[in-house]
């Protein structure tokens, strides 16, 4: 095991080979702190949200179709969009983030 420690210096590779390590660890933990971690608070996020749905909510979906929730079922949500207009959706088709935007107009404008 000695020997190996005495090979790298000898090639003087060992201290440029754990400066490189560094930079790795500091890639993948700007990755982690930067992408990773806030896309799964925003999925959880939206976990939420969507398990708290309730009858008679105004939402909006991925594709921006602005409606009020008729019907709860396992996966499905039906949405009333007008009169005697429903549509069935997925539960993951409801956007928590459309959602809050069509219901605070007031802060988008400013």
């Amino acid at each position: 095991m000695t020997a190996d420690f005495i090979f790298l210096d000898a090639a003087g590779g060992g201290a440029a080979g754990s400066i490189n390590l560094v930079f790795i660890i500091a890639i993948f933990a700007v990755f982690y702190f930067f992408l990773i971690r806030p896309q799964q608070k925003k999925q959880k996020e939206q976990n939420k949200f969507t398990n708290n749905l309730e009858k008679g909510m105004e939402v909006a979906t991925a594709s921006g179709i602005i409606g009020k929730i008729n019907k709860i079922e396992d996966h499905y949500v039906t949405l009333q969009v007008d009169t005697k207009t429903f549509i069935k959706f997925t539960k993951n088709a409801i956007s928590k983030e459309m959602t809050e935007a069509i219901q605070s107009p007031d802060e988008n404008t400013k």
